[in-house]
């Protein structure tokens, strides 16, 4: 990242190291890591639109910072390089590339000078360095036109996370892209377009997702672990297609792939009320910034209630039935 004085990264979770402290920053997105600025809520950056001659292309910008909240922290960068890697990075000819428009630079180091209410392992003043590049995380997930995905993709979005969004294919699939991209979404693709060994494509410009959310289960959770980086985790919270969850041998031993299962009841007999009282506020909190919004849904008299449960049944039906009294 390339600084002059000032705050970036609003958006890093805590991972302390001795000595020089490690920070996992985001640092190249332009909409979750900044440089430069005496004003707490505007930030200078090196920002590029396109690929080209650094010179020409990269411009000095000021960006808005958010506000730190939660597990945000503010780091006031102190000094960063100029590696080969941004240059190529910048050129479009490195391995990994960011969504345009982005921040230049992966290395720096910088002070903490806030951090959110619920960070503990950072405090300001300590030292921090980028424990990995700064191109953001991604999250893969199925069913991602259901209430839970559409949740996911503006959670993550507001949280700097990029998102690759599986959903069946259907009629008006462009609708759909068109209102999931709406809410946040990186990618859209379908089940089928998922199986295509062009997919592999996606992740020219964005890193293996290190999180896969699985709601259906079947052949759609096995392309999902296909998809995940080595190390990375599936969480199944369901399974509408009413077939196991099938991993094979080699992505276990060899991407060292792990799966767990949720279930909110199970997760609020293990939390205290006040720990769901939070995560209730957190979201409520997304709601009142404008940046979570409840899915699509139609209202159905009590008395109508087969209609609503004959439409809640039918295929491709993004509309949540909400009985009213």
């Amino acid at each position: 990242m390339w600084v002059f004085r000032g705050l970036s990264g609003p958006r890093a979770p805590a991972q302390l190291q001795q000595g020089l402290l490690a920070a996992w920053c985001r640092c190249c997105r332009a909409s979750s890591s900044y440089s430069a600025s005496a004003q707490p809520s505007r930030v200078r950056a090196l920002v590029y639109g396109n690929h080209g001659d650094p010179a020409k292309v990269v411009q000095l910008k000021n960006l808005e910072l958010a506000a730190v909240g939660g597990s945000d922290v503010r780091v006031r960068m102190l000094a960063a390089p100029i590696n080969p890697s941004d240059i190529n990075m910048i050129q479009g000819n490195y391995g990994l590339l960011p969504k345009l428009p982005a921040v230049g630079g992966n290395e720096g180091v910088g002070e903490v000078i806030e951090v959110g209410s619920s960070v503990t392992g950072l405090k300001p003043g300590d030292w921090v360095i980028p424990a990995n590049a700064g191109l953001g995380d991604s999250v893969i997930q199925n069913a991602s036109n259901s209430g839970v995905g559409q949740a996911v993709i503006q959670i993550a979005a507001a949280l700097g996370l990029r998102t690759i969004n599986v959903v069946r294919d259907r009629p008006d699939i462009q609708k759909l892209t068109d209102r999931l991209k709406n809410l946040g979404a990186e990618h859209v693709v379908t089940e089928e377009e998922l199986r295509l060994p062009e997919t592999k494509n996606i992740f020219q410009d964005m890193p293996q997702p290190r999180l896969a959310l699985n709601c259906v289960g079947g052949k759609s959770s096995t392309e999902l672990l296909r998809h995940l980086a080595p190390g990375g985790t599936m969480v199944t919270y369901g399974g509408m297609a009413k077939q196991p969850v099938i991993a094979s041998v080699s992505l276990l031993i060899f991407k060292d792939l792990k799966l767990r299962g949720f279930w909110l009841s199970q997760w609020k007999k293990k939390h205290s009320p006040d720990e769901f009282k939070e995560l209730i506020f957190t979201l409520c909190e997304l709601i009142r910034q404008g940046q979570l919004t409840a899915p699509s849904c139609s209202e159905i008299p009590l008395q109508d209630y087969q209609q609503a449960l004959e439409a809640s049944m039918k295929p491709f039906v993004s509309s949540k039935q909400i009985l009213t009294m």
